[in-house]
């Protein structure tokens, strides 16, 4: 096996799409594979979640990706696109990006495609103030589109939590009650549920879900792992340990000299580094697992090699599998409280140099 490896389960994958249709029964999903599949692979993730109704990307890039691998389930691009030209691919693609813009309803309105769009929805802000258009301008926005004539009869509303992921906050009732409104308003079937909202949230599921990291076995929640709502860990992360090396008492490893042997100290140098996406605010936090041990991360990460102390781990050897996260040893949640960052954050940008071992599959 080539290292480092992340190494992808299709089961688990499956597995926890079955998670997602368990607990929002009676909702359609759009399955949320942005971000190269929030570093999992695009069309492995397409292809295990065949059974989505939907999926959505972030870019129209995303999108052409995804058809050109034979892909051919509606696509929603979420931050949408603002030229002619692009309109004119995404209808060509039969693609749906989402309109959140008063640019690009009179965008629309000023145009004529060659074949109309379907599959339609509109970005409401109702509270986040990121993408969307104004509850009070919705319908409006509607007529013009559909007068436009560049766009099918089919319409449905979306909406973005900004604090799902915080149980229990005022805010996440005002947003649900913005979309409630509207729904009642217009009749259209509405999208709201993230990751968060569909396992805290049952109230909010509504007419479409749209899980992103929950799909991959992470919890969207501080202080919680994937396995702590049922969910199972996609991605295994690990490589190799390259060399072994023993230390004397006050001397340094690596750049600056940021660890020092404060005993007789056997090290590990292993094959993954910042230039894999391995974060650089690991350093001197991070913990890896070799032959069952956790073995602390010491002095800085490199572009392509972290160091292990191997003290306490007598028995390890080069060849060993260094795993940095995916297992019950050691979830991809805690190495982000290592990195003060966020799980998703650690998945999206493992780089192209980290092979990608699809299983089960």
């Amino acid at each position: 096996m080539t290292f480092p490896t992340a190494t992808i389960s299709v089961t688990a994958l499956q597995y926890n799409f079955k998670r997602v249709k368990q607990t929002a029964s009676n909702s359609k999903v759009m399955s949320v594979i942005k971000a190269d599949a929030y570093g999992h692979g695009m069309a492995t993730v397409a292809e295990a979640l065949k059974h989505s109704d939907a999926f959505a990307v972030a870019r129209l890039s995303e999108a052409v990706s995804l058809r050109q691998h034979g892909v051919t389930h509606p696509i929603v691009i979420l931050e949408g696109i603002n030229s002619a030209d692009d309109f004119q691919l995404a209808a060509e693609l039969r693609l749906s990006p989402v309109i959140h813009l008063s640019s690009q309803v009179d965008l629309l309105s000023s145009i004529t495609l060659d074949q109309s769009l379907s599959f339609n929805w509109i970005m409401v802000d109702s509270g986040m103030h990121r993408l969307g258009i104004r509850p009070d301008d919705v319908e409006t926005a509607i007529s013009r589109l559909k007068a436009s004539g560049n766009m099918l009869d089919e319409f449905g509303l979306m909406s973005h939590f900004a604090n799902s992921d915080l149980v229990g906050d005022s805010r996440n009732q005002h947003q649900l009650e913005h979309m409630l409104n509207l729904k009642h308003k217009t009749g259209l079937p509405v999208c709201l549920s993230n990751s968060a909202a569909v396992l805290a949230y049952p109230e909010s599921h509504l007419d479409w879900v749209r899980p992103g990291l929950m799909l991959y076995g992470i919890s969207p929640f501080g202080g919680k792992a994937g396995t702590d709502h049922d969910l199972q860990p996609a991605m295994q992360l690990t490589t190799q340990l390259i060399s072994t090396y023993d230390l004397n008492i006050g001397e340094q490893v690596g750049y600056g000299g940021d660890w020092t042997a404060t005993q007789q100290s056997r090290i590990g140098v292993a094959s993954i580094g910042y230039g894999d996406g391995y974060s650089r605010h690991l350093s001197n936090c991070s913990e890896v697992v070799i032959q069952g041990q956790r073995c602390p991360v010491i002095g800085r990460i490199s572009m392509d090699t972290i160091c292990i102390n191997l003290t306490d781990c007598s028995q390890a050897m080069v060849g060993d599998e260094v795993l940095l996260w995916g297992r019950s040893e050691l979830m991809v949640e805690e190495v982000a409280e290592y990195a003060s960052t966020i799980p998703y954050e650690l998945v999206t940008v493992l780089s192209k140099r980290v092979n990608r071992d699809v299983i089960d599959g």
